[in-house]
């Protein structure tokens, strides 16, 4: 994509933290463009517009006809907040409404493969637990994305939010062919931030050839090596002792349900980083060099 613009594609649903991912992601990548989508689901309108529509027509054909004719027109509304936030941000942007009858992480990255986006940003809401586990679309879009997915928390501490501007980017290494992908996709990404390549438990060593002078190597050990939340929470420490602006993790790109409940290094980072984190399919290959403000 040579020095074009980074495309983002931005799951906005108009809460707090899909607004707050926005401006965060805007930080860390001051020059995108933007595709603000908004997902158009059943029952397709809010509550209080569909009764309001239904004392209106009593008749269903009618009902039908207004929900979907004023559904559109609300779920416009809404990615255009989206993009009118992402405008303020210093983006420049565009709208989109998708409408998809449920899987909203799944059709998030399908969207993001068709429309061959540079990078898929998610705002999450801090969920612990099963009901995050089963119920989060970051979390399904990270499993079945084949572009990489940024997920931002909601909310940030001050401290890391300060980090966003000039922090450096956080490595998860381990000398695999994932994290030599992911560790690219960063390069390309922010060309100019200190990249530090974080192993855990056991030393790994670097890229033979790693061809940047602002990446360094860090060792750190884990209360329970082999455990991912354990090393999840090393990393995590490392990046908030590092004042990392992001985390940035590959993934094997699985697909099973049972991966997600059970859990990995890169879907532990998504409950217990508490700052911004990319994970990186395994498969990916853009091109894209994002130039640092």
């Amino acid at each position: 994509m040579g020095e074009s613009a980074v495309r983002v594609l931005v799951g906005y649903d108009g809460s707090l933290a899909s607004g707050a991912a926005i401006e965060e992601c805007a930080r860390l990548l001051p020059a995108a463009h933007a595709l603000v989508a908004h997902l158009w689901t059943p029952p397709f309108a809010s509550e209080q517009l569909r009764r309001r529509l239904w004392k209106g027509t009593r008749q269903v054909d009618a009902f039908v006809d207004a929900v979907e004719r004023e559904g559109q027109r609300e779920a416009d509304r809404i990615a255009g907040m989206g993009v009118a936030l992402a405008q303020t941000a210093g983006w420049t942007a565009e709208p989109m409404t998708v409408r998809c009858y449920g899987g909203e992480g799944l059709e998030l990255t399908e969207l993001a493969r068709k429309i061959d986006v540079d990078l898929l940003l998610l705002g999450s809401r801090g969920l612990g637990g099963a009901r995050a586990v089963l119920g989060s679309v970051s979390d399904m879009a990270v499993h079945y994305a084949t572009q990489p997915v940024l997920v931002a928390p909601y909310p940030l501490l001050a401290a890391d939010d300060d980090a966003l501007a000039h922090g450096p980017v956080l490595m998860a290494w381990d000398g695999s062919a994932g994290a030599k992908t992911a560790l690219d996709a960063a390069g390309r990404l922010w060309p100019q931030r200190q990249i530090i390549l974080t192993s855990v438990d056991h030393h790994v060593d670097p890229p033979t050839s790693p061809g940047d002078p602002q990446m360094t190597t860090l060792q750190v050990n884990s209360r329970h090596e082999g455990s991912p939340p354990a090393v999840a929470d090393t990393l995590a420490a490392a990046a908030r002792d590092h004042t990392a602006a992001v985390v940035v993790v590959g993934s094997r790109g699985r697909s099973a349900v049972r991966e997600i409940m059970l859990g990995s290094v890169a879907m532990s980072m998504l409950h217990r980083a508490h700052r911004l984190v990319m994970v990186v399919p395994g498969h990916h290959t853009a091109d894209v060099t994002q130039p640092d403000s």
